[in-house]
């Protein structure tokens, strides 16, 4: 069983800029495309820093020190490259959605740029681009349940389990040969992508979890 790749829900076509790109014509891409940041990438393509817009309106307020209000205007107009946030939060594209998930929600963000394994811009994936990991269709999540879990992880027969799936809550009933094969049937399925919930019904034919922890003790002490 895998799970959905980064590359799988990325956009690959990205807007971006350059360090030096002009501080207004970065903001004139943001609202043209309607999007809340752009990477900015060296000469290799590779993400140097990330514009968003809490970063172009931190720079729109005047310095309250008139020495910084005057050494700013000194310097000219601002750039990409002078507003940018660095370093840059980046997600490769073989990572996997839940760690992406995880990625933005520690770090407080809405979009990712994904990167190769040298580094260098691919794609882009947002907060929404993640949310279609839960509009997986119903029946696609029963198919790899059936295939990928019951048949190729566990090796059950594909009729000893009825899957049923509505709106990603998944209902289980049948039987399984041994009580010790219960929980691995329910991790994996709870661990699907685009799986919400999980009631299993499931019962075994035989108990074997006394003989499973008396082995486990058995070897566990020390001879």
């Amino acid at each position: 069983m895998k799970h959905i790749k980064v590359a799988d829900l990325m956009t690959d076509e990205v807007v971006s800029v350059a360090p030096g790109t002009a501080f207004k014509d970065v903001a004139k891409l943001l609202a043209q495309y309607d999007i809340s940041g752009v990477p900015v990438l060296d000469d290799e393509d590779r993400v140097v820093g990330v514009v968003s817009q809490t970063d172009l309106l931190a720079h729109t307020a005047p310095p309250h020190n008139p020495a910084a209000r005057q050494s700013s205007t000194a310097a000219g107009p601002p750039t990409a490259g002078d507003v940018m946030s660095t370093p840059a939060v980046t997600v490769h594209a073989e990572e996997t959605v839940p760690d992406a998930a995880r990625l933005m929600t520690r770090r407080g963000i809405e979009r990712l740029p994904v990167v190769d394994v040298e580094d260098r811009l691919v794609g882009i994936v947002t907060r929404r681009d993640l949310l279609r990991m839960f509009l997986r269709p119903d029946s696609e999540i029963r198919r790899r349940i059936t295939d990928e879990i019951l048949v190729e992880a566990l090796g059950f027969s594909a009729g000893d389990i009825d899957v049923h799936v509505v709106d990603g809550i998944v209902a289980l009933d049948g039987h399984v040969e041994r009580r010790s094969q219960l929980p691995a049937l329910l991790s994996l399925v709870e661990q699907l992508d685009g799986v919400v919930a999980v009631a299993s019904h499931v019962s075994a034919r035989t108990d074997d979890t006394a003989t499973v922890q008396a082995d486990h003790a058995r070897h566990a002490m020390p001879w």
